[in-house]
């Protein structure tokens, strides 16, 4: 069974286009994606079964990604899931630190390929795995 075909992940941006096209990108790769378009819905996602993986986009309408990657780091529950995050204003190198020290596991900027954040999704996992 190869890793995408046990993968859920969980998408988190507030654009509708660009999550559904990322959305489906992953979908043909075999994974299973669900979709949030802001902060509260995606901590409403994570109080049902935990997804293998999150991809957060930095910039939401209720919350900064880098808030919400951080509460992910502090709950018990979901501290351990790899968070990718997305920004398309945050791309400079300093952006980029600050990102991963609130615990993502990676930081890419907008916009982004999905091969490209796929290639990425799929090393985390297989590190994880």
């Amino acid at each position: 069974m190869s890793i995408a075909t046990q993968t859920t992940i969980l998408l988190v941006d507030d654009d509708h286009q660009f999550r559904e096209t990322l959305m489906d990108a992953m979908s043909l790769k075999g994974a299973r994606v669900e979709g949030a378009a802001n902060g509260k819905d995606a901590l409403a996602a994570l109080e049902g079964p935990l997804p293998s993986l999150i991809v957060l986009d930095v910039q939401l309408p209720d919350t900064h990604g880098f808030e919400l990657c951080r509460a992910i780091r502090r709950s018990p529950r979901t501290r351990d899931i790899p968070v990718v995050l997305l920004s398309g204003r945050y791309t400079e190198a300093a952006d980029r630190a600050e990102g991963l020290l609130t615990g993502a596991a990676a930081y890419l900027s907008k916009p982004v390929n999905p091969e490209t954040l796929w290639e990425e999704v799929s090393y985390l996992l297989d590190r994880r795995g």
